[in-house]
């Protein structure tokens, strides 16, 4: 039963992309993040009470503090990205390059941590690095509106501070679960969208969105829970060497849901750098 979890994470994953596109067709992406911020919120706090991890919150020092609001500061900023380049960019182009913080994130470990890189993490580092170069390197998709480049930064913005989220993670929240951290984190989010709407004067676009939009904003952040909420049970019951490179096949799921939803096509060049990221990703969790 667990394998089915597994793929349900993935599968959820893989829709919050899709549901988060469709509802910020004319909404604000800043707002956007900001009203889904409050749904994962929720999820993430239920994930704290079902694993009984709250009794931690007490135990955490000032650093661990520090390091948990840093840490939700730069998966804030991620989160801003990435909704915004996905408002302004092509779903195919924007997520292999937000996939792509796992590489930047064993890069910046060896760095700043010392950490080794195996054989099979440079292999897989070479293969999303050539899969992704691939998938943007397509035609602009002439239904989109992608603001010229800009759509690419925000995406790069969104790797970048993904991966920041980890390693500041792995330097200060160690000794802290993994639902507690993630919980505190959301709540820092949370803060620094709503704080984001107030100061761009874009509290009048709150009250704009359309009914429509708002309802697949909210499924956008029920998907997030759900693919959390599966993950869990997942690992709990089932091997994590089997339920993490499922997970991560969550970007399989949002390039075909793009298009049957938004008619976004992929190249023979994109589809082998599809390909090219798969394989890297598994190849990255080889001991």
């Amino acid at each position: 039963m667990w394998i089915v979890y597994a793929f349900g994470s993935a599968l959820f994953a893989g829709l919050t992309a899709i549901l988060a596109k469709c509802g910020i067709r004319k909404t604000d992406s800043t707002v956007a993040t900001a009203i889904r911020t409050i749904i994962v919120l929720f999820f993430s706090w239920f994930m704290v009470f079902l694993t009984g991890s709250q009794s931690q919150l007490s135990m955490i020092d000032r650093t661990t503090w520090l390091f948990l609001v840093l840490s939700g500061l730069a998966t804030g900023a991620s989160w801003l990205c990435y909704f915004r380049a996905l408002q302004i960019g092509d779903i195919n182009k924007v997520v292999p390059i937000d996939k792509s913080s796992t590489v930047l994130t064993i890069i910046l470990a060896f760095v700043f941590l010392g950490e080794r890189i195996s054989l099979p993490k440079a292999i897989g580092i070479v293969l999303i690095a050539a899969g992704t170069f691939l998938m943007i390197e397509k035609k602009e998709s002439s239904g989109v509106q992608t603001h010229g480049k800009s759509w690419l930064l925000y995406a790069v913005g969104s790797a970048v501070f993904a991966s920041l989220t980890s390693i500041l993670g792995k330097i200060g929240i160690s000794g802290v679960d993994s639902n507690l951290g993630t919980a505190i984190r959301t709540g820092v989010v949370l803060v620094m969208a709503w704080i984001m709407v107030f100061a761009e004067g874009k509290r009048q676009k709150v009250r704009a969105v359309s009914a429509g939009e708002l309802g697949f904003i909210c499924l956008s952040g029920l998907a997030t829970g759900a693919s959390w909420l599966c993950y869990y049970r997942a690992l709990h019951d089932g091997l994590a060497s089997v339920v993490v490179p499922i997970d991560k096949l969550s970007i399989v799921v949002t390039i075909i849901f793009a298009y049957f939803v938004f008619h976004e096509r992929l190249s023979r060049k994109s589809a082998f750098g599809l390909v090219l990221i798969v394989a890297g990703t598994l190849t990255m969790l080889i001991p």
